[in-house]
């Protein structure tokens, strides 16, 4: 997954250069206009083919289309997903009598999960946010220090926070350790300004991200189609 944002001096061949990368069966890409002044522009691209993510970034900047920002990240599963054996023992706890019914639904929905993690379709929607950001390392506040099964316990509870925001927010976490400055990437998708400011705003108080967060600049742009996004940029 490659984002990239940078101010628009002219539109030659960017709005082909996008489209020609998109074409292909397996790639996806959307063009934002950033708003505020840090960048005209944003681009948000998909390819199992690093290769050709390099070849549509180099082909931009060769336009003179030179980012003041980019991140690189790749999809994946969170590895504090809750497994059948955590889903079928909380079944029993809570005296579930058709257990069998109910993990059968459970899976089928998880496997809609796994897929739309490994391999997303971007949304149609009118608004992209995105933003960095990294778990602490800081003394008392380590939480690379903290046992698999805590950890797993607190994503499992901001997890829950987010589900609230199922049919407002389109949400895609994608992994960068090892590949950009930060951990992780979240790219928010919405119609309406308001859910992105609330879930950010009410994970906040969840101690995942009161305790172990750390957030990079956040972007955010109109989602429209790559003339537009030149044309509101003046070229």
């Amino acid at each position: 997954v490659m984002h990239l944002f940078w101010p628009v001096r002219s539109a030659e061949g960017a709005a082909e250069a996008i489209a020609r990368f998109a074409s292909a069966d397996d790639q996806q890409a959307v063009t934002f206009s950033v708003l505020g002044g840090r960048a005209d522009a944003g681009l948000m691209a998909l390819s199992p083919d690093l290769d050709a993510l390099h070849r549509l970034a180099k082909d931009l900047h060769g336009r003179g289309h030179d980012p003041v920002s980019s991140f690189i990240s790749l999809t994946e599963l969170s590895e504090y997903t809750a497994t059948e054996d955590d889903e079928r023992a909380r079944l029993v706890a809570e005296g579930e009598d058709d257990v069998d019914g109910k993990l059968a639904a459970w899976n089928a929905r998880i496997a809609g999960y796994r897929q739309n993690r490994l391999y997303p379709t971007l949304p149609d929607k009118r608004l992209i946010a995105f933003y960095p950001m990294s778990k602490t390392r800081e003394p008392g506040a380590n939480w690379y220090s903290l046992s698999f099964e805590e950890r797993k316990d607190l994503m499992l509870g901001h997890g829950r926070v987010g589900r609230k925001y199922a049919g407002r927010i389109i949400q895609l976490i994608t992994g960068a350790t090892g590949l950009d400055d930060w951990e992780w990437g979240v790219t928010l998708f919405a119609d309406d300004p308001v859910a992105i400011k609330d879930i950010v705003y009410e994970m906040r108080f969840d101690p995942v991200s009161a305790e172990y967060g750390v957030f990079g600049p956040f972007w955010t742009g109109l989602l429209l189609p790559p003339d537009e996004v030149f044309s509101r940029a003046g070229v």
